[in-house]
């Protein structure tokens, strides 16, 4: 039996849809829905583009460019401490970048804009040096803390702050790490803040 054919486009939008096969097809958008599998293939025939350069179904199955690719990965590497620390808003500064996938990461304000909705994967290390005070880090989303991270132990020279969590972001959402107890007298190299996307909704 001959596989089921999609009816002729309607619109000018192409859609390549590729999905465990060898195979690319070439579709148009359409007012109809029909699925051809031929194989291991999945052919979805009528979608419609979303506002992040995706392409959703009304089927509920999501297709996103390689462009969906989202992630970062900040480090410091000094202990010299930026004249910002010693402002109110206490944000965490790195000085360079190891990753930065999409350019979304902004290394001079140490802050993450999200550039689509999403689940996204955050993680962070904030190191203290020869600080025997205790310290505690949060997790910023818009302002707001989401999780924090505490070290405190006083008989040894270095000692991070860590934590990690998954967030379902909305567009334009900013992510940042905020000092909120103690101080990072001395630096605070090696410090790192990593982050990227899980998937796209």
């Amino acid at each position: 039996m001959a596989p089921a054919s999609c009816p002729a486009p309607r619109a000018t939008l192409p859609l390549l849809l590729l999905l465990g096969c060898g195979v690319t097809f070439a579709l148009g958008q359409n007012d109809t829905e029909p699925i051809v599998l031929e194989g291991k293939c999945l052919v979805v025939c009528d979608s419609n583009p979303s506002a992040d350069g995706g392409v959703t179904s009304s089927l509920g199955i999501s297709v996103r460019s390689g462009s969906a690719k989202v992630a970062f990965s900040a480090v410091r590497g000094t202990n010299h401490e930026p004249s910002e620390m010693s402002n109110k808003s206490m944000t965490i500064y790195f000085d360079q970048v190891l990753v930065n996938i999409g350019n979304h990461f902004d290394l001079k304000a140490s802050v993450f804009q999200a550039p689509r909705r999403g689940i996204y994967s955050f993680s962070f290390h904030v190191v203290k040096v020869y600080n025997r005070q205790t310290i505690q880090v949060n997790l910023m989303q818009n302002e707001y803390p989401v999780i924090s991270a505490f070290a405190g132990d006083q008989d040894v020279t270095r000692e991070a702050a860590s934590n990690g969590v998954l967030l379902h972001l909305e567009r334009e959402d900013k992510l940042y790490l905020k000092l909120e107890r103690g101080n990072l007298m001395g630096g605070w190299k090696y410090s790192t803040f990593s982050g990227f996307l899980v998937f796209p909704l």
